[in-house]
């Protein structure tokens, strides 16, 4: 009886620790709203100088790899790894990832100051990267879709040429046994 408590979980502590974790990323969150998006456009704006050149194409390759990248962490981690544990990783790292994507969505999307900030730092020292950047992540998920119908089609082909073949054999035997 006393080693059936010792393993039973005690839901009180656990019911603490979610408590403290839900507060310590609600807070996270607050601050990380407050100060990100500045921060990110500071960055930005820093490589890219009022170059509208230099903007468009910083975003595009913003766009297209930190877009890529995250859809190659979890094509390939749900290709081998089914586990809910490996899928929370995967989600985990296409997350941390995706950020530079997912800050500059946060600064065009964004309601607060530090978003309006954003904007309007992006405006003048990073001029066409946000538009750069969009056009980046639709060229990755196209080239995903591409290579995707790519692999399906070639699935296909290979199956139906493999079905051609069984045909051809299961045609031919009998006559090789009526000519033998």
């Amino acid at each position: 009886m006393a080693a059936e408590a010792e393993s039973a979980p005690n839901w009180g502590r656990r019911a603490l620790w979610a408590g403290v974790a839900l507060v310590v990323v609600v807070l996270g969150g607050l601050i990380a709203s407050a100060t990100v998006p500045r921060w990110w456009a500071q960055r930005v704006g820093d490589q890219v100088n009022g170059s509208i050149t230099q903007g468009t194409l910083l975003g595009l390759f913003y766009g297209f790899v930190f877009t890529l990248l995250p859809i190659a962490v979890l094509v390939l981690v749900l290709r081998w790894r089914r586990s809910w544990r490996w899928v929370v990783f995967a989600l985990a790292v296409a997350v941390l990832v995706a950020l530079p994507n997912l800050m500059t969505l946060g600064i065009v999307i964004g309601r607060g100051n530090a978003a309006h900030a954003g904007d309007r730092i992006l405006d003048v020292e990073a001029p066409a990267f946000r538009g750069g950047t969009l056009a980046g992540a639709i060229l990755a998920v196209a080239l995903t879709c591409f290579v995707a119908y790519l692999l399906v089609s070639r699935g296909r082909a290979h199956s139906s040429a493999r079905r051609a073949r069984e045909e051809l054999d299961a045609a031919s035997a009998p006559r090789a046994e009526q000519d033998g």
